[in-house]
């Protein structure tokens, strides 16, 4: 099968409308019925000005995960020696794979389906498969907006909910996380926990004991969703017309309060032990397979790579764009963004490890543990802790949003380029783009009932895992670098030397070496995951698997030496993209293979 050969014809310079020369007739004349079914068809739109798609790419892979992942990954893997297998990682496969896409977009101005069906169609599965993956995402990962527009609203009392054990939501087993002391002063028993857990738990969450309980809709987070769908929905509903003015804002946003967070973080007591905590070396941890793992993973997740986004973003460029450019600046500010983050989530976690006495190791935390755990244990702690907390919460919110309609955008501009006579009319995209939202939303009111936690961590563990992304990443080389041959090759471009050099690295063998490395990484990364190494087989991971969300001996002890009580001992992992899916600890997953295979 020959692939086909689009230098010629730009496809993003075809004219909507086309004329048919018939005997008889001028040239160029047109029937009337092609005129009025061409008229119908409106344009499919570009970017106003380079300035909106780079924001746009921005908010995508500038999300959660730089802020609740990286640094936790950082710390737990060597300090600063994590950032050597980072950069090898960055350079010989993020960079790359990130222009891959988002020149494939602006190459074949299509979405992410029929753009891997014009380099080569017998390869058109990878776009239908990081659809399905984007059909996930839409679903699950709008609940973390949910939970925290919670947090935020919750924030605006006199004194912080989880701070106190005077809620009635609280049990006699609190511990107030101010003041360490029970609800009636008594000598704390051995399962108490912080009050904390307790909002997290049972005021947020309602959390039941297992799957098969998912016991009832929590009204408050189906509210809360509803409005995170809503925001949404408007964010996109016009195309790149409306997306392209609402990054500005939601785009930059977060660096405003990432800043304010970070400048306040260094001045608490404690501070520089955290920092330093977060980038001491460990050169040793360099011998240990599954920091590599981590930083591929991680790279994947924070790049948006295999996602579709970037090629459906790419797609609405002009044709001459020099996304080369745009790409290496990207990715540079990425990378950056998550190492800043670092220090302000760290200079913090410092300040609450002094409060509290204990060492940073105990209340440093990945995922949803940190943001809705560990951090706002920390703000707390602070003076004015009401407007930390809303900052934080405000920043999360926008971190995520603009990560969540990007990916809707992906799914919509995916659909409409294959059927661009049925939805590229006249209110047929607000029509698509509402379909999609409803159906999520009920969908994702499974995620919100008493027992939803349990279903979020399974579509967060198989979904959107790594062990996808890197199997679609292989395909994706392998079309590229071996099927078609090159990169699209931009005729405005190539003559700059830059460029060239870059464009013909495929051409020397490193394409091949790309997908078998790539290959290599994600086999031994599943490998990894479904036989984990004897040594890992511990007792101390036999109690854990005990200990599911709701009590248990380790999260008594952790919540009676008045800490963030880990999130990963009751289950709390991250999620999404940038969501730690390398879990050495996640006895929820634990608990939910034993109910599959033990019904009693």
């Amino acid at each position: 099968m020959q692939p086909q050969d689009f230098s010629q014809t730009p496809p993003a310079m075809r004219a909507m409308t086309r004329t048919v020369s018939k005997e008889g007739e001028p040239n160029g004349a047109t029937t009337s019925a092609e005129e009025i079914k061409v008229e119908e068809m409106e344009e499919r739109g570009q970017w106003q000005n380079k300035m909106e798609f780079v924001l746009s790419v921005a908010g995508e892979i500038i999300g959660l995960g730089n802020v609740w992942r990286f640094p936790y990954l950082c710390y737990k893997n060597g300090g600063g020696a994590f950032l050597i297998p980072y950069l090898i990682f960055l350079f010989t496969c993020g960079i790359p794979l990130f222009f891959l896409e988002t020149a494939l977009g602006q190459y074949t101005s299509q979405g992410g389906v029929t753009a891997w069906r014009k380099i080569c169609p017998i390869f058109e599965g990878i776009g239908y498969a990081s659809q399905v993956i984007e059909g996930y995402l839409n679903v699950y990962y709008i609940i973390i907006l949910s939970w925290a527009l919670f947090y935020l609203f919750s924030s605006f009392t006199s004194v912080l909910p989880w701070a106190t054990c005077n809620n009635p939501w609280n049990s006699d087993l609190c511990v107030d996380i101010l003041n360490r002391s029970s609800l009636d002063n008594r000598t704390l028993p051995a399962n108490a926990t912080s009050s904390m857990i307790e909002f997290w738990e049972k005021r947020v969450l309602g959390l039941t004991d297992g799957i098969h309980k998912l016991g009832t809709v929590r009204w408050e987070l189906a509210l809360c969703l509803l409005l995170a769908w809503t925001i949404c929905y408007f964010c996109i509903w016009k195309g790149v017309k409306s997306t392209g003015k609402v990054v500005y804002f939601t785009a930059t946003f977060p660096y405003v309060m990432l800043l304010i967070l970070l400048v306040r973080g260094v001045m608490l007591p404690g501070a520089a032990e955290g920092i330093i905590f977060y980038l001491k070396p460990d050169i040793s941890r360099l011998a240990d397979p599954q920091v590599w793992l981590d930083a591929g993973t991680q790279i994947l997740f924070s790049y948006a790579i295999c996602q579709g986004c970037l090629t459906a973003l790419g797609s609405y460029n002009k044709y001459t764009n020099n996304c080369y450019r745009d790409c290496i600046t990207l990715c540079f500010l990425n990378s950056a963004t998550s190492f800043v983050a670092g220090f302000a989530i760290f200079s913090v976690l410092g300040f609450m490890a002094r409060e509290q006495g204990v060492p940073i190791s105990e209340v440093a935390e990945s995922g949803p543990g940190l943001a809705f755990i560990a951090y706002p244990t920390a703000v707390t702690m602070m003076p004015v802790s009401q407007l930390w907390s809303c900052l934080f919460f405000l920043m999360l919110i926008f971190l995520g949003l603009d990560s969540q309609f990007v990916c809707v955008e992906s799914m919509v501009t995916a659909i409409i380029d294959m059927f661009p006579g049925v939805f590229r009319k006249k209110g047929r995209r607000e029509l698509l783009i509402l379909a999609i939202a409803v159906i999520c939303y009920l969908l994702g009111l499974l995620l919100v009932t008493e027992g939803g936690m349990y279903i979020f961590q399974l579509f967060d563990y198989y979904a959107a895992s790594g062990t996808c992304l890197l199997f679609l990443a292989v395909f994706e080389v392998i079309c590229v670098g071996w099927v078609y041959g090159r990169l699209p090759v931009f005729p405005d471009q190539v003559h700059t030397l830059e460029i060239q050099q870059f464009l013909r690295v495929p051409t020397l063998g490193l394409r091949r070496r790309l997908a078998d490395g790539t290959l290599f990484h994600g086999l031994y990364s599943s490998l990894c995951h479904l036989h984990p190494s004897e040594n890992q087989r511990t007792p101390e991971t036999a109690t854990e698997a005990a200990d599911f969300p709701g009590g248990g001996p380790a999260a008594a002890e952790e919540a009676a030496r008045g800490g963030a009580v880990g999130a990963e001992a009751r289950g709390m992992v991250s999620s999404g993209p940038g969501g730690d899916h390398h879990r050495e600890r996640n006895p929820l997953l634990r608990h939910l293979g034993c109910f599959l295979h033990n019904p009693d």
